[in-house]
């Protein structure tokens, strides 16, 4: 009887597990460049790209980097972030990109428009190419 029990929640643990990223709803196979951060235009380049194993992908200003996505959507979660380790002008760019990545809670995708934010009011707006 115990093997049964713990065979069925086993069954029942893998079949409630299932892609809940945001490359499910609608993100994948597109690129997406920031253009904005809390209501400014963003003058650096930084794109995101996501895979359906919930990975993130991009280019930074400076830096390639990739980091999981932690929590199903329509939730933001990410870390920890493996970043190449490029000097370049835009430094300062990258570190408030990366700021704002990090802070962002919430996620909604549409046709062309990726906006993350969070409680605090704080957003980044992403565009697809």
């Amino acid at each position: 009887m115990i093997r049964l029990i713990a065979a069925f929640a086993l069954l029942l643990g893998t079949a409630c597990a299932g892609d809940e990223s945001l490359a499910k709803y609608g993100a994948s196979d597109k690129v997406w460049v920031l253009t904005e951060i809390d209501g400014k235009a963003f003058a650096a380049r930084a794109t995101m790209e996501f895979d359906n194993a919930s990975w993130i992908k991009g280019q930074a200003p400076c830096n390639r980097y990739s980091v999981k996505q932690k929590a199903p959507y329509p939730w933001f979660e990410v870390g920890p972030t493996m970043v190449t380790k490029m000097a370049c002008p835009n430094l300062a760019d990258e570190n408030a990109f990366f700021k704002a990545l990090t802070a962002m809670t919430l996620s909604e995708v549409g046709n062309e428009t990726l906006i993350l934010s969070n409680d605090d009011g704080a957003t980044m707006v992403f565009k697809s190419k």
